[in-house]
């Protein structure tokens, strides 16, 4: 099954449109991470080298821009992928205004999704380097699937997730850090591993987590960085698509929160907006399912990842035959690689020995608007979503940078 070609996937611009960045990428070519030039890695080291932290990068070039700033607040909007930005316009006219005046793209890691972003984003190191390496993973040495949303404290996010945050390197350098989330995310191992060092601060809705991100940067007078999280979008998105009803409710919403961080912005601090991936549908022509296929069963031990992106753990011996299968039955929908391959194609950054393993013996990247569902041994909500993310495409991949002086 390769189905037919694909159209244009909901949300994503014509690639030579206003709004989508001139000759951007048509939104379904693969893009690869820009880690140290212009990727969500970069975004927290070019913040704390404004602030003055002795040795942190400003690879994003803020510093000129931003010069007097003493105190920034960062956003991560999740869900919110440049090539969304135009699907929301009409909902949210902020938005469309600062992309359009202040507005730049980046690339998120690899794979697109909101834990391996949300560390990327809060270490400033790519993938590969600080281990949280997809939705789900395989704890090395046991059959068990680790989900990074659902994390406690089993493994130890300080030995699973070894790298300094820029959080802490920040609180280390005297500058006041506050993280500002949903309640329920405080002290899970996901918040651990992304946002240890920063004081955390639960906030429910647009209101609550506005007024709360900024009397956190009011509070002093020192430098300040304050990091903020806004969840529905993508929730939408998931559950009803890009561009349905409840996702446009939720674009409103998200220009209600920028407006009024933006109204409330000092004259000496900045407001960095950015997401941790976008997301495109996929239509229901375009679903395998890896749990009725006897053919993408056999030799596979566990299976990790997400819909977009497969890791297979296979029993040994079965690589090769296990990539000739999934190629065979997947055709042009997905590349299947070795975990080999897959770490050569610089997708995760270098990825030390420790971390090689929570990678599949083969990894599967489907191209286009595919994905591969398990309907009976993951969540059933799973593979009733609308819209999904984790591989490489440019609607995937491709976030925004919007920054607003006070």
């Amino acid at each position: 099954m390769t189905g037919p070609a694909p159209s244009r996937p909901s949300g994503a611009p014509h690639p030579n449109r206003p709004g989508s960045a001139g000759a951007a990428p048509d939104p379904l070519s693969p893009v690869a991470p820009r880690y140290g030039d212009g990727s969500l890695a970069d975004v927290l080291p070019s913040a704390l080298a404004v602030l003055g932290v002795p040795g942190a990068v400003d690879r994003l070039g803020l510093t000129d821009r931003l010069a007097g700033v003493r105190r920034i607040a960062v956003l991560l909007v999740d869900g919110l992928g440049w090539y969304q930005i135009p699907t929301a316009t009409p909902y949210a006219p902020t938005l469309a205004g600062l992309a359009a005046t202040a507005g730049r793209p980046l690339t998120s890691g690899f794979p697109s999704t909101t834990p391996t972003s949300l560390v990327t984003m809060g270490t400033g190191t790519a993938p590969g380097a600080h281990g949280v390496l997809g939705f789900t993973v395989r704890v090395p040495g046991t059959e068990r699937v680790l989900s990074h949303i659902e994390w406690a404290a089993d493994p130890d996010p300080l030995h699973w997730q070894p790298v300094q945050t820029q959080l802490e390197r920040a609180r280390a350098a005297g500058v006041a850090v506050t993280v500002v989330s949903r309640p329920e995310f405080g002290g899970s191992g996901l918040t651990m591993a992304a946002n240890r060092g920063g004081d955390f601060r639960g906030a429910t809705g647009v209101d609550e987590l506005a007024a709360t991100m900024l009397t956190a940067l009011t509070a002093g007078s020192g430098p300040t960085l304050v990091s903020g999280y806004h969840p529905d979008l993508d929730r939408h998105g998931h559950l009803t698509g890009v561009d349905s009803p409840p996702w446009r409710v939720a674009a409103a919403e998200v220009d209600t929160l920028l407006a009024r961080l933006v109204d409330g912005l000092p004259a000496d601090a900045a407001l960095l907006v950015t997401a941790d991936h976008g997301q495109l549908d996929v239509p229901a022509a375009h679903r395998f399912d890896l749990d009725t296929d006897p053919r993408l069963r056999a030799g596979i031990e566990v299976v990790a990842g997400e819909a977009r992106v497969r890791y297979l753990h296979v029993t040994p011996g079965a690589v090769n035959d296990v990539v000739a299968a999934w190629s065979a039955v997947l055709g042009d929908a997905a590349r299947v690689r070795t975990r080999d391959e897959a770490v050569a194609t610089g997708w995760f950054g270098p990825v030390p020995a420790e971390h090689l393993a929570r990678i599949g013996d083969v990894v599967v990247i489907c191209n286009d608007t595919y994905a591969v569902l398990a309907t009976r041994s993951e969540s059933p909500l799973a593979s009733r979503l609308v819209a999904y993310h984790g591989s490489d495409t440019a609607a995937e991949m491709t976030i925004p940078l919007l920054v607003v002086r006070g």
